[in-house]
């Protein structure tokens, strides 16, 4: 079969519209927003679970507290209990001493344990910051995550609106070509397709490079001329 100047024109329009269609889908998937928004998800997650683990630890640390507080409140009820005694004097000579020798033991102890209780509280001011911290950059990885994603549906629906006025003008091209020579045009499509996918080199997706010799072999009479000829 030999092809009308006219189908070959079409052809080449057909030709020109699949490489068109290819060049935005890989520019759909190649988006610089995606590679933005993965780098960012990262952050915000490594934000997330640092503030998860700064909980956890921040309440491991208040419970620590906690048995610090009762550590001193017990020291101090001692030493309230062992003071009023020696207010009232109604102790022995001996037991009174032997109250003053506890009462100055708990004082010491129990500046030991507001040492302490103190450290402890200082750790809870410090985690507390950090979950601010964190918290803060969760909200601004957040902000900037919902800014990429609009601007990626915003490019996408462009991209999509492009392929699909590139594919009605495709559908309205191949209804004015012979059935035939639309089928062949298709089968050279999918057998560069199958070489670029099993990587030999050359070759691109799209029917400018078509090597349309497989055609030509033998005493077969010519079906479609290359396309660069036509060009």
């Amino acid at each position: 079969m030999k092809a009308s100047q006219s189908d070959q024109r079409s052809i080449v329009d057909i030709a020109r519209f699949d490489q068109q269609a290819n060049s935005l889908r890989h520019k759909a998937a190649n988006l610089p927003e995606l590679a933005e928004l993965a780098s960012t998800t990262i952050k915000s997650n490594n934000a997330r679970d640092l503030r998860i683990a700064a909980e956890t630890e921040l309440n491991d640390v208040k419970r620590e507290l906690l048995r610090a507080e009762g550590d001193v409140e017990q020291i101090v009820s001692r030493i309230t209990r062992d003071e009023a005694r020696l207010i009232s004097g109604s102790a022995t000579p001996k037991e009174l001493e032997q109250l003053q020798h506890e009462v100055g033991t708990l004082g010491a102890r129990r500046a030991e344990l507001e040492e302490v209780e103190l450290e402890i509280m200082m750790r809870v001011d410090a985690i507390n910051e950090r979950i601010t911290t964190l918290k803060a950059e969760e909200a601004e990885h957040a902000a900037v995550i919902a800014d990429l994603e609009i601007r990626k549906e915003n490019a996408l629906t462009v991209i999509h609106s492009d392929l699909e006025a590139i594919a009605k003008d495709r559908a309205e091209t191949v209804q004015g070509i012979e059935k035939a020579l639309v089928d062949l045009y298709e089968k050279i499509r999918e057998t560069i397709k199958i070489k670029t996918k099993y990587g030999e080199k050359g070759k691109k997706n799209n029917f400018d490079n078509c090597d349309l010799q497989i055609l030509n072999n033998g005493n077969r009479e010519p079906t479609i001329p290359d396309v660069k000829a036509m060009a």
